[in-house]
């Protein structure tokens, strides 16, 4: 399908999460956008300056953790759509996130099925 009109923002500390996500979504989407950070400042600084149709977020951060970042994120744009991914073992962070505004979560490792219905759901599509 054509994503070229849509953005995605990924954020995380690990480059191979980073990575997977990216091309997992290059793989179901043509001509979208990505853009990446590595923390929940960036998380922030770079949906502030390009205001991405979907952030796809970790909670387990240096410098800023994921809640912070959906809570800076929703102050700036509460109609934001992100998505939590992260890891088992972070269910209290994982529900102060989806209090602090967070739409969904998908759990690692990425399933790309999941990522694909993801995709579909919060950017549309089939």
């Amino acid at each position: 399908m054509d994503y070229s009109n849509k953005s995605v923002l990924i954020c995380d500390d690990s480059i191979l999460a980073r990575k997977q996500l990216k091309d997992t979504i290059l793989a179901e989407c043509d001509n979208i956008t990505i853009y990446e950070g590595k923390n929940g400042m960036e998380a922030v600084s770079v949906y502030k300056e390009h205001k991405p149709d979907l952030v796809l977020l970790d909670i387990v951060m240096p410098e800023m953790d994921g809640t912070t970042a959906v809570e800076n994120i929703i102050a700036f744009d509460p109609s934001a759509t992100i998505v939590i991914v992260s890891s088992v073992g972070t269910q209290l962070q994982l529900k102060k996130a989806i209090t602090a505004g967070a739409k969904d979560f998908i759990q690692k490792p990425i399933d790309p099925a999941q990522v694909k219905t993801l995709i579909h759901t919060h950017l549309g599509g089939e």
